[in-house]
């Protein structure tokens, strides 16, 4: 996987997103062929997004997209033309094999699952977040109750 930083006018940025599409109902439209032609369509949309595919997989009822996103990038609309330029696509290429599951062209479940993926853990960043100007550095182990968001930390006995 590419951990290198890209970088436009006036912002470095390093963004992850895990993807996972359902398709319509659950059920098992997508064979190995499908998914196939669906990781180079992915591919080819989120190139023109600026985005890249840096991982893909699925199985017969969904899929998981591994992208590196721009951002100035919609979430919500980026998956949405994902969702609607591959349902489009497939449905182009493999007609005959979607209709015996589906009465309409689409086959993506309205819903969708995103999260961002980095580096390094969410308790990472909150303890150099929390840090930053403090004298807690590397090597100083801290005391139970520091490195906590402040709402958690238990007060000193």
């Amino acid at each position: 996987m590419n951990e290198a930083q890209s970088s436009a006018s006036h912002a470095v940025f390093a963004l992850k997103l895990h993807i996972v599409l359902v398709t319509k109902y659950r059920r098992q439209t997508l064979t190995p062929e499908i998914l196939a032609y669906l990781r180079e369509a992915f591919a080819e949309i989120l190139a023109s997004w600026r985005c890249e595919l840096v991982e893909f997989g699925g199985e017969a009822d969904h899929v998981r997209i591994l992208a590196s996103i721009h951002p100035a990038l919609n979430i919500s609309t980026l998956i949405n033309n994902l969702k609607t330029a591959s349902s489009r696509r497939c449905g182009n290429r493999f007609a005959q094999h979607l209709a015996t599951f589906y009465k309409k062209p689409a086959f993506w479940h309205r819903a969708y699952f995103v999260s961002s993926v980095g580096a390094v853990s969410l308790e990472t960043v909150c303890n150099y977040v929390q840090n930053q100007g403090t004298s807690n550095k590397r090597g100083r182990r801290p005391k139970a109750h520091e490195g906590m968001p402040p709402h958690r930390a238990a007060a000193p006995a």
